[in-house]
C-alpha cells in the first residue's frame, strides 16, 4: 500500500517515534511534508527521472524526502553522512543529481561542497536540512507550499551506491516503474515473510542511507506500522528502546547480534524484551555460535535473509529451518539459484561456486558497463551474481562460503576468510578481525589475519600465536593465519561489513 493511503483511514497512528525524545510524528503528519515537499521539487524545476542526492543523518526529514521523491516520478540517491566532501561530490556529479541535501549536522561538509560546486556541472540546487546560516532550509521552503497532493504524481525511486570496478563506489539503478505510485498493492513479502502490519512496531538501528534500513523502513509504512528511529546502534540503548516502545520487530547485523551477546547477563536480563516477535538479520554472515546464542537468548523467532541492492534475488531462513541446516542462509523466494564455475557453467549440488540468480529484477551499475557485465553470467547473460560464492545442498538449502574478492587461493587451494573470522571472532579477547591474503613467493597467497584486541596490551607476538594455535584447534591448519598483525581499530560499515579492501591493499 501507499502511506496516503493509511493516513486516509488512521491519520493519527504513529509513522515515526524518535527513540530519544519520544517525538511522534502521524501518519497524516507524514503525508503532508512528504506533499509539501514534492510540491517545493517542482518549483525547483526538478521533473520525472531527475535524481536528488541526500546526505543526512537519522531523521524525520529522510522519510519526507523519500516519499516526496517517490511520489514526483524523482530518484532519490543516499549517500553516507561519512564520506568527505570531495567523495560525496563525485557521486553527486556521477548520479547527475540536480539536487543536493545536506543535514544541519554536518554544516563543515555543506560548506566545502558549496566551495566546489563546479565539480558537479548538473547540480542546480543545494540546500540544508535544517537551518544554517547562509543556506535556505528546504524544510522551510516547503512550510510555504500546498500540503495536496502535486498533479502530475509519479512513481520515484532509489540508486544506491557500491563499489566499482575502478575502485569508486558506482550506483544501481532500476527502471523506473509507471503509473500512480499510490496503489493498494494485495500483498507484501514484509507481510508475508515477518507477519509486519499495521500493529507493528519496527526498530532497524542502522543509518538510513544504507539500502536496507532505508528500504525495509519504508516498506513498514507501506503496510501503516511504525518505525522507531534510533541516531546510531547502541547494544544497551537498542534494549531499552524495544522495551519502552514494545518493538515487535528489530533488525540487526551479525555484530550487532555479537555486541549484545557481550553484554553482561545482569544487563541483557534487566529488560522486558517480550514484545518481540520477530528479529532479523542480514548483510553479513553470521557466526553459526552467534546465531545459537540468539535463538536461546529470544526464542526461535530469529529470521535471516540474504539479498542485495541489485534486487536479483531474494532467500529467507527462519529458525526452525536454521536449525536443521546450521549455517544455511536458506531457500529462494524470489530468483531462481545458479551456482557457476568462473566459466559460467552450472556446478552440481555441494560444490562451491559463484552465485547466480535467474528471473530477478533487471539492473545496471550506472555509469559503468564493464562492471554491469562482469555481474552477468558469461553464458546466461540473463543471470545475475551479487559477487558471492557459495554452494548449495540437496534440498535446495543455500550456504555462503565468501565474497569472490576475498577468497584466498594458496597453493591452489580455495580458501573463504569469512569461515576464518566467524571462527577467531568468537575468541573471548577479539573484538574485531578481518581476514586476507597476502603476497607469498612459494603459494602465490598465504593466510593473514588483523585482529583488534580487547586489551591492547596483549597486542603481542605471543598472543598472536595462542591465536594462531586456537584456530588450528577447530579447522585445517591451511586454512588458519600463518601470521596475525594488530591494529587498535577495525572499521565496520554501519550495516557491519568489514572494510577489508582497505586493510588489505596496505599488504599488497
Amino acid at each position: 500500500m501507499h502511506p496516503r493511503l493509511h493516513a486516509a483511514s488512521r491519520p493519527d497512528a504513529p509513522a515515526i517515534i524518535l527513540s530519544t525524545t519520544g517525538e511522534t510524528i502521524s501518519y497524516g503528519m507524514l503525508e503532508e511534508n512528504a506533499n509539501r515537499l514534492a510540491h517545493c521539487f517542482r518549483a525547483l524545476e526538478l521533473g520525472h527521472g531527475d535524481a536528488v542526492a541526500i546526505v543526512c543523518d537519522n531523521r524525520p526529514e529522510y522519510f519526507y524526502a523519500y516519499w516526496a521523491a517517490q511520489r514526483a516520478g524523482l530518484v532519490l540517491v543516499p549517500i553516507s553522512t561519512w564520506l568527505k566532501s570531495s567523495e560525496i561530490a563525485y557521486i553527486v556529479r556521477d548520479s547527475g543529481s540536480r539536487l543536493l541535501l545536506v543535514a544541519a549536522a554536518l554544516e563543515e561538509t555543506l560548506r566545502e561542497l558549496e566551495a566546489s560546486r563546479d565539480q558537479a556541472p548538473d547540480l542546480a540546487h543545494l540546500l540544508s536540512i535544517g537551518p544554517v546560516e547562509g543556506f535556505v532550509d528546504v524544510m522551510d521552503r516547503a512550510a510555504a507550499c500546498p500540503a495536496s497532493p502535486i498533479a502530475d504524481e509519479r512513481i520515484g525511486g532509489c540508486m544506491s551506491y557500491s563499489s566499482g570496478t575502478t575502485g569508486l563506489p558506482k550506483g544501481v539503478r532500476h527502471q523506473l516503474a509507471e503509473g500512480s505510485p499510490v496503489q493498494a498493492t494485495p500483498g507484501s513479502r514484509l507481510a508475508a515473510f515477518y507477519g509486519i502490519g499495521q500493529d507493528s512496531v519496527y526498530l532497524y538501528p542502522a543509518p538510513l542511507y544504507h539500502a536496507a534500513p532505508l528500504g525495509m523502513s519504508t516498506g513498514v509504512h507501506s503496510l501503516g506500522g511504525a518505525v522507531v528511529l534510533m541516531p546510531k546502534f547502541e547494544p544497551e540503548k537498542l534494549l531499552a528502546a524495544v522495551q519502552r516502545w514494545r518493538v515487535t520487530v528489530f533488525q540487526a547485523v551479525p555484530t550487532m547480534f555479537i555486541r549484545l551477546l557481550r553484554l553482561p547477563e545482569e544487563v541483557r536480563a534487566r529488560y522486558d524484551l517480550s514484545s518481540l516477535k520477530c528479529v532479523i538479520h542480514a548483510a553479513a554472515p553470521c557466526p553459526v555460535p552467534v546465531k545459537y546464542a540468539m535463538i536461546e537468548w529470544l526464542g526461535p523467532i530469529i529470521e535471516e535473509y540474504y539479498s542485495g541492492s541489485e534486487g536479483v534475488g531474494i532467500v529467507t531462513i527462519n529458525s526452525e529451518q536454521w536449525l536443521k541446516k546450521p549455517g544455511s542462509v536458506g531457500r529462494t523466494m524470489m530468483g531462481e539459484i545458479h551456482i557457476c564455475d568462473e566459466e559460467g557453467v552450472e556446478l552440481p549440488p555441494g560444490q562451491d561456486g559463484i552465485i547466480y540468480f535467474g528471473g530477478g529484477l533487471s539492473f545496471t551499475y550506472h555509469n559503468d558497463a564493464a562492471k554491469t557485465a562482469s555481474a552477468r553470467n558469461p553464458l546466461r547473460p540473463d543471470w545475475s551474481t551479487l559477487g558471492d560464492i557459495g554452494r548449495i545442498d540437496e534440498d535446495g538449502y543455500l550456504f555462503l562460503s565468501d565474497r569472490k574478492d576475498f577468497m584466498i587461493i594458496s597453493g591452489g587451494v580455495n580458501i573463504y576468510p569469512q569461515e576464518v573470522e566467524n571462527i577467531m571472532i568468537m575468541h573471548p579477547e577479539v573484538v574485531e578481525v578481518a581476514v586476507f591474503g597476502v603476497p607469498n613467493p612459494d603459494f602465490g597467497e598465504e593466510v593473514k589475519a588483523v585482529i583488534q584486541p580487547r586489551d591492547w596490551s596483549q597486542a603481542t607476538p605471543a598472543f598472536a600465536q595462542q591465536l594462531i594455535a586456537w584456530c588450528r584447534e577447530q579447522i585445517s591448519d591451511i586454512k588458519c593465519p600463518r601470521s596475525i598483525d594488530f591494529e587498535k581499530m577495525l572499521v565496520r560499515t554501519d550495516t557491519g561489513k568489514l572494510l577489508k579492501k582497505e586493510l588489505r591493499a596496505r599488504y599488497w
